[in-house]
């Protein structure tokens, strides 16, 4: 079970949003670089960035702030937000990102997933952001007529390393994660499920460490961690002795 330190990044800043709002955003660090250094030095082992205003723009904004992390630390890097064609996910690819996060295309062209995965095997993620059930796209700001799993199920058999599985209503909240959701639509589909949205305290941890989050391939975590309500060194050394 990885658990992904997140770094949203907004105007070159790393932020957090409160359920995928740009209004109500809290800079955390003038210095994205400089958080994923520490989130290095704090034993995580897997970073998640997410271009906030490129998932707006629909292409990447916040390109030179992803470049100084993957200067920065030597750990494998998912990242999402605008990554909308096979050209910018290949460009991402090649400048060192391990694994790109698929969030609007997944729902509007589902074939340029297919095809990435195909050619990029275990590098390319979908991430399905839910409101009320449905998938929201444009980074958050529009609701399909779509669920979770319907788009989850289109790409099995296609390669998708992950589903990353946000709950909207909850992001940036720390009410807790879905669990509940995140763990039926594990059960539904063969690609592994993180989880996302609400992540709170410790408590979180211990319930994805439970019997019936064992499909859970791990959960991402941000303002809990950026405002001291999760201890990473007790979160982690938790999920080492568990392992």
């Amino acid at each position: 079970m990885i658990l992904f330190p997140a770094v949203d990044l907004k105007n070159g800043q790393c932020v957090r949003l409160e359920q995928g709002d740009m209004a109500r955003a809290t800079v955390f660090n003038l210095d994205p670089a400089a958080q994923a250094k520490s989130f290095a030095a704090q034993g995580f082992e897997y970073l998640h960035v997410v271009d906030l205003d490129g998932a707006f723009a629909g292409k990447p904004m916040n390109a030179h702030a992803v470049e100084a992390m993957l200067k920065a630390v030597k750990m494998p890097v998912q990242l999402g937000g605008g990554i909308r064609d096979l050209k910018t996910i290949e460009a991402w690819l090649d400048k060192g990102i391990t694994r790109v996060i698929i969030g609007t295309a997944a729902v509007r062209d589902p074939e340029l997933v297919k095809g990435a995965a195909r050619k990029f095997p275990g590098r390319v993620a979908v991430g399905l952001d839910a409101r009320d059930g449905k998938v929201a796209v444009e980074g958050w700001a529009e609701t399909s007529h779509v669920t979770a799993l319907e788009i989850a199920q289109r790409f099995e058999d296609a390669g998708v390393a992950a589903i990353i599985f946000t709950d909207i209503a909850r992001d940036g909240l720390l009410k807790g994660l879905n669990l509940d959701a995140t763990i039926a639509l594990a059960d539904r589909i063969s690609i592994p499920v993180i989880a996302s949205g609400g992540f709170a305290s410790i408590d979180d941890v211990k319930a994805l460490l439970e019997p019936r989050a064992r499909k859970l391939a791990g959960a991402i975590v941000g303002r809990a961690l950026y405002d001291g309500r999760l201890d990473p060194a007790a979160a982690l050394k938790l999920i080492r002795s568990a392992a």
